[in-house]
Parts: structure tokens; sequence; C-alpha cells
């Protein structure tokens, strides 16, 4: 059986799905490149909890947790089956690793989940088990959990942290930068160094990007979406290195790069 690598990606607005851009084609070519998983386990930047939560649903329904986009968005599905398996042994786990972890029922697909694996996997036929994000703890505890589901990989399954390389959204919506405006130098000086860092393999760097990052809080004025990122690094295992596999960016503030960890 394969090992796969893990996955950062940005997955952008809901309306990225729509429109032709680099980063919608990056993601709809995305799983083409892999080796075709067992299963997917999705920690998503929309789905957030005080401690660690899976879902064992066996057919997640969608959640349409954005307002005021296109109607259409609004009819979309994705409609793959859920893993209850995967979300018990991810569980499982994480207890062993001494981080407490609750399994819950009842939650469907956010767009941080459906809008990337709509467009990597459109035939909507592989399991995905979701794990929630903890905003109120930092990023050592998520490259922690990451490290105690990085064995899932042996049997197949693809981990995938969604969330978005940079996301300041007031800046953003302020409207101060056209859609095709270069990013500014505070959002080129973090870019960079979360590849710098990433492709050095340096994890604990990541895990501190709060801290250690130029324009860090800047960039991310809340961290749900950054989180993802110390997640999909640490479940790549003990010495992996990440590789940037896209860098494209939106209104000059929001980057959608995406990584690749192994």
């Amino acid at each position: 059986m394969c090992k796969l690598p893990t996955l950062f990606v940005s997955h952008g607005s809901p309306n990225l799905i729509l429109y032709e851009s680099p980063a919608r084609s990056f993601l709809a070519g995305l799983g083409a490149s892999l080796a075709r998983p067992e299963a997917i386990l999705v920690m998503s930047a929309h789905f957030e909890t005080a401690a660690p939560v899976v879902v064992t649903n066996e057919k997640p329904d969608m959640i349409y947790d954005f307002g005021g986009f296109e109607p259409e968005l609004y009819t979309m599905r994705y409609d793959a089956p859920g893993s209850i398996p995967l979300a018990i042994e991810a569980a499982q786990l994480a207890q062993a690793a001494g981080i407490a972890t609750q399994a819950a029922t009842g939650r469907g697909f956010d767009h941080g989940t459906w809008i990337p694996l709509k467009l990597m996997y459109p035939d909507a036929d592989i399991p995905v088990a979701q794990i929630s994000v903890q905003p109120r703890m930092n990023g050592s505890h998520h490259a922690a959990l990451g490290r105690a589901l990085a064995p899932l990989r042996e049997k197949g399954v693809l981990i995938v942290g969604s969330g978005s390389l940079t996301h300041n959204l007031r800046a953003y919506f302020q409207g101060r930068y056209a859609e095709d405006a270069p990013a500014p130098d505070w959002v080129v000086g973090f870019d960079e160094w979360v590849r710098e860092k990433a492709e050095g393999g340096d994890l604990d760097a990541i895990s501190r990007y709060d801290s250690a990052g130029p324009f860090a809080r800047e960039n991310h004025p809340s961290p749900e979406h950054f989180l993802p990122m110390p997640f999909a690094f640490g479940a790549a295992g003990e010495g992996a290195r990440g590789e940037r596999i896209h860098a494209s960016h939106q209104g000059g503030v929001l980057m959608l790069d995406a990584y690749r960890f192994q």
C-alpha cells in the first residue's frame, strides 16, 4: 500500500469553485497527481472545538457556512461517504498519545472540506472523516495531534489540513487591494518565511509561527486558518520536510499556497 504525503491546502472563498483561477486549476489537478487514497482525513479551519473531535457520520450532509454568495453554491453537494472506522482509529491514536479526543455525530461537510475535495476528487467516492481545529490551543498542540495520527498514512489515508496561508479578511474587504494587485511586503515576508521553514523541515518554527514568523498577527488575526498547517506537517512524521506545490494570491493579501509534506 502506498504511503501518501500529507497536504496543507488553502481552500479560498466558497466561490473559488465557480470561477477559473490558478488556485482552482491547481486543486482540480491535485487529486490526479497523488496515488488514490483508501480514505481521507480532513482538518478544516471551519470546524472549531475546544478539544479535538472526530466525526463518525456514515453519510455526512452539507454545511453552507457562508452567506451572500452565488445561489448555485447553496445547491452543490459532495456526497462522499463518511468513514466511522477511520474516525474511531484517529481518536484512539490521539488518546494513546495523551490527547483527549472525542467522537461525535451529526456534523456535515463545511466548505473548508467540500470545496477542495469536490475539486480534487469530484466523483465523491472516497470515504472522508473530519477532525476539528482547536483555535484556543497553539501550533505545537496541532503538530503533536498530527504526529499522533501519522500511522494512518501506512494504511493509505490522505491527511489534509485545509485553511489559508494568509487570512486577513479585514484587509481584503477594506478593498485597498485590487484582485490582481501584487502582495504587499507584510504578506510576502510571512509567505516566504513559511516556505523557508517548511522546506527546511523546521516544524518547531511553523508551530510557533505566531511568535516566530514576521507579520504573523497581520496575516492571521485569528489562528484557525493556519493551525491546519502544523497539523499536516506533524502528520507527515519524524524528519518530514515540506514542498510548496502551489503559490497564488487573491486581492493581494490572501495567499492561497499549498504544501506537500513527507
